[in-house]
């Protein structure tokens, strides 16, 4: 332990993304010291791939949107499986965290008269997204470091945490490495912030970076908090699918939002053949009455491309299988048709999809605003993750908060574009907001120093094994069987034979090896991340088979139909005192007459 560094922070944050550092931030502002832990460089947060807007009912498009509308739509989209109190809270809070990005120093996209501008998204009753092109995710990171800086806060790149630590039933800090050298970090915290995003490297296509190998979901679950929902995860409809160098990589729902058409391999707009029953009050008969809505018309219903992400993406997937696909396997997204409609198109595409436009014309040597892009779906986000308290943000262990992707409830069956990133200020804002109580309340306490010595010994096993199998070929084998069996749509045989792969999956990642110093290892990373994938993919698996129906982002194939009974509990992953993984139904707590009477009305 001579190479182990030790730093003492009254509240530790981990992950650096959107939540992360509006945690950071507020939990400051509470007058307590913080580190701030982030697995890759300060800025380099996937927030910064999330381009289409933040959704908040600030009415500055369409004055017929308030928070009531907003909070309807979360719970519609969701399937009204959501945490219905992380869904007020945050159609209450959304705009006030919109106007205090502004006023530290985001630029928006602007309306005539000088107003935040709001775009269409898929689910969204009314405009609601608050834009700047198709980077918002990055204004809202460069915002949040620039305000983040005066704050004092400590911040520890490159580093990846490996366990939390305990007292008691408290969380007491972490035992992180540097990803460059190879040391070792303790920290010693009074409170522990987790904001470490997503799961979608536990899949072989998806929109997410590297980071995301379910880091924070498996240091909680470790830990003896509750992981829930994990069988909802959501398939981006459009990611792109060539070359294939470049396939998953996520194409903004802002191109839909503008006006963007699918189309099959007969030029045909499918989506206008499936629009589900609850949904075709407030969709567009005709492709003119749809182009209406993405132009600002009030009277106008939106068009089939913006319904909600889950059905989108399993039509695109009919589409290919039926033989209508694309050549590469994917459906056409066409944002150049709206030459006919509009003067100096190609100028105002790239005005307004800055990001889309360069992406494809580097990555792919195609003119998005000359001929269409072909897309298909990719993982994309988990609605599930660490369950949390909805006021606070802490999960079952005290001391242990979550926020933004890493936590569960709010979305529910399925997210809404654009909920992400103003759910990352809402509750990256009161997790950080009850961190900082909780670390002045509590006395800090130091991890013991055996089990430190033990966790270290642990994480260098690797090194200590000289037959073991590639921790690369592992983490391959891995993505390939969830993309093929527990993907977008479900089968039980298919689901339970990947339970038993995953069995073995297991025993080889218990015994990977890597060669070489701790000094710019990256196999010795992968050895780490593989077990926090096997951890999230084994919950996934848990949960998808235990809910025998279809609901937002979880389809079955054998059970097509939506089951009422299904709708009153979330299922919760915990670990038992053997230390298997096991699987039980919470039920969904009354909603309050007051909302219940809102949800009514909005229907």
């Amino acid at each position: 332990m001579a190479d182990l560094k030790t730093y003492d922070h009254d509240v530790l944050v981990i992950g650096a993304g959107g939540a992360g550092l509006r945690a950071a931030i507020e939990a400051a502002a509470g007058g307590v010291s913080v580190g701030l832990v982030c697995k890759s460089l300060l800025g380099k947060a996937h927030t910064v791939m999330a381009e289409g807007g933040m959704a908040a009912a600030m009415g500055n498009v369409d004055d017929r949107d308030n928070w009531k509308v907003h909070f309807t739509d979360t719970l519609r989209g969701g399937q009204y499986v959501n945490n219905w109190r992380m869904a007020e809270l945050h159609a209450r809070e959304a705009p006030d965290r919109v106007k205090e990005l502004e006023a530290w120093g985001a630029l928006f996209d602007r309306t005539k008269d000088g107003r935040i501008l709001q775009r269409n998204f898929g689910g969204h009753r009314y405009p609601r997204l608050a834009h700047v092109g198709d980077r918002t995710g990055l204004e809202m990171i460069r915002t949040l470091q620039d305000h983040g800086v005066h704050q004092g806060i400590d911040v520890h790149m490159e580093v990846t945490v490996t366990t939390l630590f305990k007292r008691g039933d408290r969380v007491v800090g972490a035992l992180g490495y540097d990803r460059h050298h190879g040391d070792f970090h303790l920290f010693r915290a009074r409170a522990v912030v987790l904001a470490t995003g997503g799961i979608g490297r536990a899949y072989q296509i998806t929109s997410n970076s590297w980071e995301y190998s379910g880091d924070g979901q498996a240091l909680a679950y470790q830990a003896g908090a509750s992981l829930m929902d994990m069988e909802f995860i959501q398939f981006h409809p459009t990611g792109m699918v060539w070359p294939p160098s470049v396939k998953g990589i996520l194409v903004t729902e802002g191109v839909r939002g503008e006006g963007g058409v699918l189309l099959n391999n007969k030029g045909e707009r499918f989506m206008f053949n499936d629009i589900p029953d609850n949904y075709k009050a407030q969709t567009a008969d005709t492709p003119e009455e749809g182009w209406r809505y993405t132009q600002g018309d009030k009277n106008a219903r939106r068009p089939p491309e913006l319904l909600t992400r889950d059905h989108v993406a399993r039509c695109i997937m009919r589409e290919v299988k039926a033989g209508r696909g694309s050549p590469h396997g994917g459906v056409f997204l066409d944002i150049a048709w709206i030459k006919e409609k509009i003067k100096n198109a190609p100028e105002h595409i790239r005005k307004k999809l800055p990001s889309m436009y360069h992406q494809f014309k580097q990555l792919a040597d195609i003119d998005i605003t000359a001929v269409p892009m072909e897309i298909g779906p990719t993982t994309h986000y988990v609605m599930g993750g660490i369950r949390v308290e909805g006021d606070s943000q802490m999960s079952a262990v005290p001391g242990l908060f979550a926020a933004g992707e890493a936590a569960a409830g709010l979305h529910g069956a399925n997210r809404l574009g654009g909920n992400s990133l103003s759910d990352l200020l809402v509750f990256g804002k009161r997790a950080g907001e009850y961190a900082a109580r909780f670390a002045r309340e509590n006395a800090a306490i130091a991890p013991d120093s055996g089990e430190v010595a033990e966790k270290i010994k642990t994480a260098l096993e690797p090194f200590d094994r000289k037959s073991g199998e590639s921790p690369y070929k592992v983490q391959h084998d891995l993505q390939k069987m969830m993309q093929e069996l527990v993907g977008i749509v479900r089968k039980e045989d298919e689901m339970l034979h990947a339970a038993e792969g995953l069995k073995a999956l297991k025993a080889r990642a218990a015994n990977v090896s890597v060669t070489g110093s701790r000094e710019y290892n990256p196999g010795w990373h992968t050895a780490i991340e593989i077990q926090n994938l096997i951890t999230v993919s084994e919950a996934v698996i848990l949960s998808a088979v235990a809910r025998k129906e279809s609901r937002g982002g979880h389809f079955r194939e054998d059970y097509q139909d939506k089951k009422a009974e299904f709708g009153t509990f979330n299922h919760l992953v915990d670990q038992a005192a053997d230390g298997t993984m096991e699987l039980t139904q919470k039920p969904i707590p009354p909603m309050t007459a007051e909302l219940k009477l809102i949800v009514e009305e909005m229907k």
